[in-house]
């Protein structure tokens, strides 16, 4: 059985809005698109690579598919991890609205199936292969309150906004989790893994 990993840029003060560019998501009037550009650096690129290495299928939302729906298959280089992953594997969109995906190897789950479905695809997955989640804000949150997200991955990148969508809503779970992995990169990104293990717990130092 495979399990289910999610993987998000965020800055220090959590926002994961449109981190590649200034048109990919300026809803809420957001105006600080593309602030991880700045930032990347070959470390980033090295832990991506090895994340889509591990990739058995991928669900998304509806949003975060397009955006990659409109770049990632016009990407035909075999030997390139990311496109040949999300090009070749199956591909899953949590979504009520999208009825016609044009990008091969889609499917269309709506909400009242996607937790049956979300444990189909993972109970199908062979060995360690990972059933992926990038980016994809409300989606993200929408498994984080079901306890579906068996592994989180979080780039931190040494930025603050102030303004934008967060991954970590105001109302969510409170969640105890325990670092898995850990690494920085040369341009000051903390990249943690951790695994979810549980409701969180409190005590006194008095």
């Amino acid at each position: 059985m495979g399990k289910l990993t999610l993987t998000t840029f965020v800055t220090l003060d959590g926002v994961m809005q449109a981190p590649g560019a200034p048109e990919e998501d300026p809803s809420g009037g957001f105006q600080y698109g593309g602030w991880l550009v700045p930032l990347h650096d070959e470390g980033t690129g090295a832990f991506i690579n090895e994340l889509f290495d591990r990739a058995g299928a991928f669900l998304l939302g509806r949003r975060t598919y397009e955006i990659f729906a409109g770049y990632w298959p016009k990407m035909t280089d075999p030997t390139d991890p990311v496109a040949s992953r999300l090009n070749g594997l199956p591909k899953y969109v949590a979504s009520t609205t999208l009825k016609e995906p044009a990008w091969a190897g889609t499917t269309v789950i709506d909400g009242e199936q996607l937790q049956s479905e979300i444990m189909r695809v993972k109970d199908a997955l062979e060995g360690s292969r990972e059933l992926q989640v990038h980016g994809s804000g409300a989606l993200a949150q929408w498994l984080l309150a079901r306890d579906l997200v068996d592994e989180l991955n979080l780039l931190v990148f040494p930025v603050f906004l102030g303004a934008g969508r967060r991954l970590f809503p105001t109302g969510g779970l409170p969640t105890a989790c325990e670092l898995t992995g850990s690494r920085t990169t040369p341009n000051g990104t903390a990249i943690l893994t951790y695994r979810p293990t549980g409701r969180a717990t409190f005590g006194s130092f008095l």
